[in-house]
């Protein structure tokens, strides 16, 4: 996991192709103009999904975690907490969807607060519990960066 400000991501430059191609994408795009939807970066391998909504208490929202994408999550605006805890046998309450790449679990997460400007990268080990209220719901527009394992 990292959790940073974007003016900070060529740090991270040399982790991987596609994860570059997102930061590329994030930094170069207008991204108080997107619409809700999907955004095509890089066909299939990096897009983004953007999405606005009303952070929820953190029992409307349950932890997951990818196997085929890394998520590089970008707050646009508002701020939001994520749960964050390293995959360790947690117990799976929705098995996984390889559709959607996801695995639903529970458990308890500590939280990571994002702020406009900021962003966290949760790899297929990160279990991670986004849209997370900090002091009641607050309106939030983010980017999820879908990055696809490079082999």
């Amino acid at each position: 996991m990292i959790l940073d400000k974007l003016e900070n991501s060529d740090f991270y430059n040399r982790i991987s192709i596609n994860l570059n191609k997102g930061f590329e994408y994030l930094k170069s795009t207008d991204l108080s103009t997107l619409k809700p939807g999907r955004h095509d970066i890089d066909g299939n391998d990096v897009f983004a999904l953007v999405s606005e909504y009303n952070t929820k208490n953190h029992l409307e929202c349950r932890p997951e975690a990818h196997q085929t994408y890394t998520d590089i999550q970008y707050i646009i605006s508002g701020r939001e907490a994520i749960g964050f805890v390293t995959l360790n046998n947690q117990v799976i309450v929705s098995e996984y969807d390889s559709e959607k790449d996801i695995t639903f679990y529970s458990g308890d997460t500590s939280p990571l607060i994002l702020e406009a400007g900021m962003f966290a990268v949760f790899f297929p080990q990160d279990v991670h519990c986004p849209c997370l209220q900090i002091d009641g719901p607050e309106k939030v527009k983010k980017v999820v960066v879908k990055v696809r394992k490079e082999e």
